[in-house]
């Protein structure tokens, strides 16, 4: 798949989101969700943020440290992350809000369009590849869109550009340890997904001891911490499996844990 394939499916996934927050009223902006103290709008607000700082990334890499170190300066003295991050926005409107996002988008749109297969953007961990790094943006505005939708009891049709959120979480099934600091434990896993068009996406060797089956859209509400995955009907068989599906973190950032069972 080309950059500008996975530039475009993540215009899409953004479009869908746009498309459900257009058809709620001022009041549902201000509905909490599931990430403590965090508002409809502070969902939005952080995508708002992070597509601008990634387009930043992509044309000014230079400025885009200097913003960085100004996070860090934030979260290090008597402003919180949030407050940084989120403030803005709190003062704004729900339009603007909309808006806003809305012009951070298409600014970051600009700037994909720049990148190449073999292009490199730095970010506020590794370097990554240039469809690496909008896959992570695709994978950050379907979670984040899961969030509004459960707080708002939307409905959203799962689509085929699931396959990169699938992607991320089988990829980083080391880094849910690493990033704990615990060793990864030895066995490959094999990942059979159902996908929204009834395509099958596969992952891993046949003959793995472990194995984690069922629909794609499940097994990405677990990978990006919005269910637990007793909360949904995927099959696994085997500890290895168990153990990585209890602590699986698709996106960047300190080891967080996902919702306990019965939390949906």
């Amino acid at each position: 798949m080309h950059v500008t394939e996975v530039a475009a499916d993540l215009a899409a996934e953004q479009q869908v989101l746009d498309d459900l927050l257009s058809g709620v009223d001022d009041a549902a902006w201000a509905m909490p969700t599931a990430s403590p103290r965090w508002s409809v709008a502070d969902q939005v607000a952080h995508l708002t943020y992070f597509d601008g700082t990634a387009a930043l990334a992509i044309t000014d890499p230079d400025r885009f440290r200097t913003v960085v170190d100004d996070l860090l300066g934030a979260s290090g003295g008597d402003e919180s992350v949030d407050d940084f991050v989120l403030g803005p926005a709190r003062r704004m409107a729900p339009a603007e809000v909309l808006a806003a996002w809305r012009a951070n988008r298409r600014t970051l749109a600009e700037a994909a369009a720049t990148l190449e297969d073999d292009t490199r953007v730095i970010w506020y961990g590794p370097s990554m590849g240039s469809k690496s790094f909008l896959t992570a943006r695709l994978m950050e505005v379907w979670a984040h869109g899961q969030d509004v939708v459960d707080a708002l009891g939307l409905e959203r049709a799962a689509s085929d550009r699931l396959r990169h959120v699938a992607q991320l979480g089988v990829i980083t099934r080391g880094w849910s340890y690493v990033n704990r600091r615990m060793e990864v434990p030895e066995g490959d896993v094999r990942v059979e997904l159902a996908a929204p068009s009834g395509a099958e996406w596969v992952w891993g060797p046949d003959d793995a001891a472990d194995r984690v089956a069922g629909t794609a859209e499940d097994f990405c509400l677990v990978v990006t911490q919005r269910r637990h995955v007793d909360d949904t009907g995927l099959v696994v068989e085997g500890d290895v499996a168990r153990d990585w599906l209890l602590r699986a973190q698709a996106f960047a950032g300190p080891a967080t844990d996902g919702p306990e069972a019965g939390g949906h």
